[in-house]
């Protein structure tokens, strides 16, 4: 996973102080790298029944779609309050310096899906933990989650327990 952590940019005190950002734009402008970084989110999955792959906005976007292309099955986003034109079903989680929400489409999932969770990264485990609310709260099953990146140090795995967890580059 060298080849990938050498794309991921550092970005000091961004979007605050103290916060250092892993800027994945380098990663997805680089074809050979964002194939290998699909097939190693994905490659854990191989073979089993998935029905869905599920983003979170934005970047789970970027990556899930293309797991979910080369998985052959479809994708459901995750969107900010207000984004999505049906019925809507929410979940709120606390940020370091707030609160927010994620809404999907109360007819996107349902009793009989399994799905894949994907995001370009898991810090606190907050918004990856109310996505797996929501995915639940539909009546899918919920076979994973993947990530890109990962701060060992905020323990978002431990968040998501008992979820599988798939992770390409800690930090």
């Amino acid at each position: 996973m060298e080849r990938l952590a050498a794309k991921i940019r550092n970005i000091p005190d961004f979007p605050k102080p103290g916060i250092q950002f892993k800027d994945i734009t380098p990663l997805v402008k680089d074809p050979a790298t964002l194939r290998l970084c699909v097939h190693q989110l994905l490659c854990p999955f191989l073979g089993e029944r998935l029905t869905a792959v599920v983003g979170m906005e934005a970047r789970g976007f970027i990556f899930g779609s293309l797991v979910a292309w080369e998985l052959g099955v479809g994708f459901v986003p995750l969107r900010k309050p207000g984004k999505l034109p049906y019925e809507v079903q929410a979940a709120r989680y606390d940020l370091e310096y707030g609160s927010a929400a994620l809404e999907v489409h109360v007819d996107a999932l349902g009793p009989g899906d399994r799905v894949l969770l994907i995001d370009d990264l898991i810090a606190t485990g907050g918004t990856a933990a109310a996505s797996c609310r929501l995915i639940e709260g539909l009546g899918a099953e919920l076979a994973g989650c993947a990530f890109v990146v990962e701060i060992d140090e905020l323990q978002g795995r431990a968040r998501l327990m008992p979820y599988r967890v798939h992770t390409l580059v800690h930090y």
